[in-house]
């Protein structure tokens, strides 16, 4: 199967150009082309690369655009998950869902913790709209490379049961 993939960076300084590069949501994009190719058998093809402010009403409209009148499959946003003031990815996200999914992020919690400490000061979620899942990474490149490789393997399955493929076709 075929996933469409939109990446959403939430940087106040990257969206005043005050930071030039984008780099978790370039390392989240170069580890679905890569994983791709090695053990998740679906391709995760990313559509679109949005960089926005830590703002909570246009995150909250970029996702709901994307899911809505895009069709995306797979949401995954980076930044905006700590406890900074600004951090408010979490609730823009939960204000869009329909249902939760926390076994996402609890495993990659869980995970994390194994590499570092401060993994636990994540308030990443994950959710459901529509038939799209929304994921939130933390903000670090390390970070979104570490999670994803870990949880993309697992999402083959659920991807293929959000979409409507019958249990006796997806992939086990």
């Amino acid at each position: 199967m075929q996933w469409q993939v939109g990446i959403i960076t939430l940087s106040d300084r990257g969206a005043s150009g005050e930071r030039k590069e984008d780099l978790s949501g370039q390392v989240i994009q170069d580890t679905l082309e890569n994983i791709s190719k090695s053990s998740v058998k679906a391709k995760y093809i990313v559509t679109d690369r949005i960089l926005l402010p830590d703002d909570k009403e246009q995150l909250k409209s970029t996702i709901v655009d994307l899911v809505d009148n895009k069709g995306l499959h797979l949401i995954l946003t980076t930044g905006g998950t700590g406890f900074s003031p600004r951090d408010n990815t979490p609730e823009a996200t939960l204000e869009i869902a329909e249902k939760l999914v926390p076994g996402i992020a609890e495993a990659a919690r869980a995970f994390s913790l194994q590499i570092t400490k401060n993994s636990m000061l994540s308030r990443g979620v994950s959710v459901i709209r529509g038939r799209t899942l929304i994921v939130n990474l933390p903000g670090s490149p390390k970070a979104c490379k570490e999670i994803l490789e870990y949880i993309l393997p697992a999402l083959d399955h659920g991807m293929d049961i959000l979409a409507g493929i019958p249990e006796d076709e997806a992939k086990p």
